[in-house]
């Protein structure tokens, strides 16, 4: 294994002769005053280094006061980047923590070994399962392993950390099925939790309120069968709905836990030691609780995988639905890869046979599902309050009439005062005759560009020569404005970024979200409707349609079923496929159509993609140093906007299947060896975007 701790040439040779085989004999001898540890006197230690030229293991030695409690797992702190003098003494370097990950009777290191300077807990938070994990994770995302672990183990907290965590309880019998008889497949999944065995599922959740209490149900049929489970949920919202589910159905709480940032990084870290000293067998969370160290995991549960919040922002960009694949292969446990909508990469393991659909028949559907009804934008209403409401006649005369009966959702794409700009006529958006960016009303009549801040003052459409623009999205915010004047007395509610609701009730009023942010409604909403759809589904995404049937089956699931009144009008074109989809409510379908379109075209899950992002010459120059596997293929590069001043390129790079290693593997060594070019400007490397154009 390498080591930072290089001698330099020119060196006593009898005293560096000595040292050599002080640690290869491990046999205690005086450094610097202390004594080696009598047993395994060398530490294997990952240091805290993200940096990918250091993407290794070092060895330090072991000062015989920290042999008990330096072990395999703990937090220590080690001297990097010193040097060696000629007299054999060291100086410089900078101290770092890290991990300990082994320890070891000798070290193949010929120099000489710096001792460990501290152990900063004796907790042992780095187990082998996640050590392995977390290696995995940064090989196939051409990552580091100690940037993974920076996501997998929380900071520690000194406080937390001397609590003592509670005994651990038995498990809880076995759940009665409940709603999970809607599903022909569900009690038999749940047969097998409750078994021991390891079960994969893909789940297409029914629209309504039970899915919390389906998944606490699957939680709890995993700790009756004497193993552990583990949820993975896209935000604090859908976490505090599944944490009130199971201590609805367990009891007071004490067999499962939460990890979510909002909880403070004491409360956090006491959880988190509860599950790894296996007080707790069971924990709910966001993002990183993916990585929780659950002893025992005989469930791994993805609750809505297409979410953009299960794609870490922090490199390597891992997501939670990659990751949870990896450990439950690794780990032996069951998967439970569930949602209202179904992603390509579920629709993928459902053709690959590596996991199973558990969906519920025609009938079950269309009883649980709300009403649907297609409008195009441009039907706009004759009546003079449905055009201050900015709405179609259909999605006015539906708001007046449920109004009577409860709340009414108005989910539009984005929040506030839209900024961009778009033909009045055909939609084409507005753009700088200067720099293509896109154009932005700054006062009444007078635009600038978004990018480079040049005044337009002749603007016309390039497409059909017109002269009059309108935003593109209206806004949550602008849209509660003008429906608060078309429903006059109507309480009106928004939900978005900047306040988001959980809940509100089920008297009449209009709630305006975002997509995402929808709180739900007591007794559910008696209509929903969504509008300017053509804006999720003309992004410039891969995902689009995807990704805008996904945000209007979570807004339609709120509505009440067809039998009860509900009712969602989109306003979309009826004869786009995700609008289709809607309709008949058949996510799966949708997604397998979406498959079927990739692997044709030899896009993501089919192949595998790597994006590099960069100025135009540092792009050039990885390309140029980079050894791809056989095959692959280059897109690109293509101009992005500019950062801070500078161009912006992007290139695709696409693999067939079973390459998606080597093609990390490559970028990764190309990286490292742009390091050794000094100056060299930085490049990103993210392997399997989720947002390709």
């Amino acid at each position: 294994m390498s080591s930072e701790n290089t001698p330099e040439s020119g060196g006593p040779p009898e005293q560096l002769a000595l040292i050599r085989e002080t640690v290869r004999r491990a046999k205690p001898r005086t450094w610097r005053g202390a004594h080696l540890a009598e047993e395994l006197p060398v530490a294997r230690v990952v240091v805290d280094k993200g940096l990918l030229h250091l993407d290794r293991y070092y060895d330090y030695a072991v000062p015989v006061q920290l042999a008990e409690t330096a072990q395999p797992g703990v937090r220590v702190r080690v001297r990097f980047g010193a040097r060696m003098t000629a007299a054999g003494r060291r100086e410089g370097g900078e101290l770092h923590d890290g991990f300990v990950v082994e320890r070891l009777a000798t070290s193949d290191y010929p120099g000489v070994l710096a001792p460990l300077a501290q152990v900063l807990s004796p907790e042992p938070v780095l187990s082998p399962a996640l050590l392995r994990l977390s290696r995995t994770i940064a090989d196939r995302y051409a990552g580091t392993l100690a940037d993974v672990l920076q996501l997998a183990v929380p900071p520690r907290h000194a406080k937390a950390e001397a609590e003592p965590s509670p005994d651990p309880l038995p498990p809880p019998p076995a759940p009665t099925a409940g709603s999970w008889q809607r599903y022909p497949q569900g009690p038999e999944y749940l047969a097998a939790l409750t078994a021991g065995h390891a079960p994969r599922a893909v789940w297409t959740a029914l629209p309504g309120p039970d899915w919390p209490t389906e998944i606490a149900r699957a939680v709890a049929a995993a700790l009756a069968g004497g193993r552990g489970a583990l949820v993975v949920l896209p935000d604090g919202r859908a976490v505090a709905r599944v944490d009130g589910a199971l201590t609805a159905l367990l009891g007071d709480g004490r067999r499962h836990t939460v990890l979510t940032a909002d909880l403070g990084p004491k409360e956090r870290y006491r959880n988190w030691l509860a599950v790894s000293r296996g007080s707790v067998r069971a924990v709910i969370g966001t993002r990183a609780t993916v990585f929780a160290p659950v002893r025992d995991l005989g469930l791994l549960v993805v609750w809505s995988d297409g979410d953009s919040s299960h794609s870490d922002p922090r490199a390597p960009h891992p997501h939670v639905r990659e990751v949870a694949l990896l450990r439950a292969a690794e780990e032996g446990a069951g998967v439970l890869l569930g949602g209202l909508a179904t992603t390509v990469e579920a629709a993928q393991l459902l053709r690959t046979g590596w996991a199973r659909p558990l969906a519920a028949d025609r009938a079950t559907v269309r009883q649980a599902a709300p009403r649907m009804r297609t409008v195009e934008d441009a039907d706009q209403a004759r009546d003079a309050a449905a055009q201050v409401a900015r709405l179609p006649s259909v999605a006015w005369q539906t708001a007046r009439e449920a109004l009577r009966s409860g709340p009414v959702l108005v989910q539009v794409p984005r929040r506030g005062y839209a900024p961009r700009l778009a033909c009045e006529r055909c939609r084409t958006p507005a753009r700088c005759a200067h720099c293509a960016g896109p154009l932005e009303s700054v006062a009444a009549g007078e635009l600038r560009c978004a990018w480079c801040g040049v005044p337009e003052q002749d603007w016309h459409c390039v497409e059909c020569g017109g002269f009059r623009l309108r935003a593109q999205v209206i806004g949550a915010r602008r849209t509660a404005e003008e429906l608060g004047k078309a429903f006059p007395g109507v309480p009106v509610r928004t939900s978005g970024r900047d306040a988001v609701l959980a809940a509100v009730p089920g008297e009449p009023a209009l709630v305006i979200s975002t997509p995402g942010a929808e709180p739900v409604a007591e007794g559910g909403y008696a209509a929903a409707l969504l509008l300017d759809g053509w804006a999720l589904l003309t992004r410039a995404d891969l995902r689009s349609g995807e990704e805008a049937l996904r945000l209007w089956l979570a807004a339609a699931a709120l509505v009440r079923p067809a039998g009860e009144g509900g009712l969602v009008v989109v306003v979309a074109e009826p004869t786009a496929r995700p609008v289709q989809a809607l309709v008949r409510w058949d996510p799966a379908g949708h997604a397998e159509l979406e498959l079927a379109e990739r692997a044709a075209l030899g896009f993501p899950p089919v192949s595998r993609m790597a994006a590099v992002t960069g100025t135009p010459s540092a792009v050039a120059d990885l390309l140029g140093m980079v050894r791809l596997p056989e095959g692959a293929d280059l897109l690109g590069p293509v101009p992005l906007p500019a950062v801070r001043g500078q161009e912006q390129e992007r290139a695709l790079l696409r693999v067939r299947p079973g390459q998606g290693g080597a093609l990390a593997a490559a970028l990764k060594a190309a990286q490292v060896a742009r390091v050794a070019l000094k100056g060299a400007e930085p490049v990103k490397v993210r392997i399997d975007p989720t947002d390709i154009g």
